[in-house]
């Protein structure tokens, strides 16, 4: 049983985890290309964000929304 969970160990540790490794060491090179990853996330996140708000925008100059205080029977 020992060795199924070795396996398991050196699949993760040599395997699995080698492209995390390589970004290790590419950081001492540089900082910025070790870190693309989160510079992609970033810019997708920015986009959508953006995209959002401009959907955001267009509803709100749709008005078809009633903005009235007592829009709602609970209020």
């Amino acid at each position: 049983m020992t060795d199924f969970f070795n396996g398991i160990a050196d699949l993760f540790v040599n395997v699995l985890f080698a492209p995390f490794d390589a970004l290790r060491a590419l950081e001492l090179e540089s900082w910025f290309s070790a870190n693309i990853f989160s510079w992609i996330f970033m810019a997708i996140g920015f986009v959508a964000f953006v995209y959002w708000m401009l959907q955001l925008k267009k509803y709100n100059e749709n008005g078809e929304e009633d903005k009235s205080i007592s829009s709602h029977s609970y209020l």
